[in-house]
């Protein structure tokens, strides 16, 4: 789109015009639903997450600025709200593990909360192949949230140690999943690293 259409465009959107958010909207949107497509796996999801960025986008219409790229400024929202998609899902699955017995329903389908767990027993299976030193402070620092200078203390490490040994742990587990699903290494870079 030229220059000056998007900042005539933008001022519309601006001004509330809802034509020229549509036209918004017809730009971008096939665009974003293949980004989250990629990452989610999922139509409905995808789906979701870009009516939820148009959303945001018109409730904060007057923050849009003519001088930005509109692109860089969606698809860094659409990552946001993906991110955002898998905490929440991060959630879900460890309140199903800390209350199995419960009868819980969940408003994902039964599909994904099994390959949300299947991702989690992927990375755990890579942790137990750490070096056994190695996967207690990794253990410690990323499930039981202890920081390097606590870690350290407890064990009689320097505090170096205890970083080098974390960085290592890190660079292997992304080494080991590398040739995963594109969703298990955003899991990885959202809540492990």
């Amino acid at each position: 789109m030229p220059l000056h259409k998007k900042e005539s465009l933008i001022e519309k959107v601006r001004a509330g015009d809802v034509s020229a958010f549509d036209q918004l909207f017809n730009e971008y949107s096939q665009k974003l639903y293949g980004f989250a497509l990629r990452y989610l796996k999922s139509e409905v999801d995808a789906e979701e997450i870009v009516q939820e960025l148009f959303l945001y986008i018109w409730k904060n219409r007057k923050e849009l600025r003519k001088d930005t790229s509109l692109q860089a400024y969606f698809f860094t929202i659409a990552y946001n709200l993906i991110k955002k998609h898998f905490r929440k899902r991060a959630y879900q699955v460890k309140y199903l593990n800390d209350n199995k017995s419960a009868e819980i329903e969940l408003d994902t389908s039964s599909y994904e909360s099994v390959e949300y767990r299947s991702v989690l027993e992927q990375i755990d299976k890579v942790v137990e192949e750490l070096p056994p030193r190695r996967r207690e402070i990794f253990v410690k620092s990323r499930k039981e949230g202890l920081n390097s200078n606590e870690i350290a203390q407890e064990l009689g490490l320097s505090r170096g140690t205890v970083d080098n040994q974390i960085s290592e742990a890190l660079k292997f587990i992304r080494l080991r999943l590398q040739k995963e699903h594109i969703a298990v290494l955003l899991f990885v870079d959202l809540f492990i690293f």
